[in-house]
């Protein structure tokens, strides 16, 4: 069982995870291509689900040392931090990132998994556990490409650095779904709505609706 990380690559037992979170393969498939027994399984699959972006089996070999009071001080003052910035009406945050908060402690030279990290954040109370999505199929409007444009603006304070409000402008063609215009302006103007517009027009041609 030791070996686990030795045949397989994180990215490989990811897949398999996906597989089985999809219905793809069963239970026994994946133990049977891993070579594990039930308990370590739902030991894998508890990691993988908390973090499936960044889930590792390498940090369930190295974590098993103490933390210092130190390091565990940051880490509250991190996730105090990132409390914060959910408890602010005016930014458009409303999830916490450990991965990005594990590697502003990394740059401070505190190496930790995702796996403490949300376990000291249940304990700060700073944690909310993830809403299960549910499958659906998206409507799609249109029949073809260009048929029609999704155009909207939306104002925020999108960075916790700044306090001035930006408004971002959007163009999404509904059948693609590609995005053709992005891009912020210091206040939502008829005059830049138009640049928006006028910047579609030029890279894609005139659409049969807006």
């Amino acid at each position: 069982m030791s070996q686990l990380h030795k045949r397989f690559t994180d990215e490989q037992i990811t897949f398999l995870f996906k597989a089985y979170t999809n219905g793809l393969m069963t239970r026994i498939e994946v133990q049977e291509t891993l070579r594990v027994g039930k308990t370590r399984f739902f030991a894998l699959l508890k990691d993988y689900r908390q973090d499936p972006q960044d889930f590792s089996i390498r940090y369930q070999r190295t974590n098993s040392r103490r933390i210092s009071p130190e390091d565990e001080n940051a880490i509250e003052r991190e996730l105090l931090r990132e409390k914060a910035l959910l408890d602010d009406p005016e930014l458009p945050i409303s999830s916490y990132n450990y991965s990005a908060l594990r590697d502003r402690l990394k740059k401070q030279g505190i190496t930790i998994s995702l796996n403490t990290i949300i376990d000291r954040a249940k304990k700060l109370g700073c944690h909310q556990p993830r809403k299960k999505r549910k499958a659906h199929d998206r409507e799609v409007l249109t029949a073809s490409i260009g048929a029609l444009i999704q155009h909207d603006g939306s104002t925020h304070r999108w960075s916790p650095l700044t306090k001035q409000k930006w408004t971002l402008i959007t163009s999404i063609d509904d059948y693609s779904r590609k995005i053709l215009f992005a891009d912020f302006f210091s206040a939502e103007t008829t005059w830049a709505h138009i640049q928006a517009t006028n910047a579609v027009i030029d890279n894609f041609g005139l659409p049969l609706r807006y």
